[in-house]
């Protein structure tokens, strides 16, 4: 096999493979190199008798590109994954971002006892019981509190947003 005159003749199919499924030029790139690479690494292995010279190297890309996409599946966050040319989605990332801010800022300005219960219940998720248990106070105590805290918060977020 001539592997320079392959890589010749499919580099640019398998570059425009890589382009019209990733959409990124350097990571086509990249992707394409590590076909080729793989390709020559294993060229002992093709088999004309099997399937042509362009059918195996594109399995192998098929398999790189699925390779990438879980990888990348398993990286990337979901906030990264959001949509950034819909603006629905970017007024909704902008809200959300201005609403937390404002909650911030309103958690601040309670008492440090009450920020950290508020943290407890709502941040941390524990039930009343489990934040009397660690704060040394009564269930009954925290929920008085909670209840205060969140009535205040909800006041000043009507007077804020």
């Amino acid at each position: 096999m001539d592997f320079e005159a392959v890589y010749q003749r499919e580099l640019p199919r398998v570059y425009n493979f890589f382009r019209y499924q990733i959409g990124d030029d350097q990571l086509a790139e990249d992707l394409t190199a590590a076909t080729f690479e793989k390709a020559w690494r294993h060229r002992e292995r093709y088999r004309t008798d099997l399937a042509s010279l362009s059918t195996w190297l594109f399995t192998i890309a098929r398999r790189i590109a699925a390779d990438h996409y879980r990888k990348a599946r398993t990286t990337v966050s979901l906030e990264e994954e959001s949509i950034v040319s819909d603006r629905h989605v970017v007024e909704d990332t902008a809200q959300r971002r201005a609403d937390f801010a404002i909650l911030a800022t309103l958690l601040a300005r309670l008492a440090e006892r009450e920020r950290e219960l508020v943290a407890l219940k709502y941040g941390a998720g524990l039930t009343n019981r489990a934040i009397a248990s660690i704060s040394g106070l009564s269930e009954s105590n925290v929920s008085t509190i909670l209840y205060r805290a969140t009535r205040q918060l909800r006041e000043q977020w009507e007077q804020e947003a």
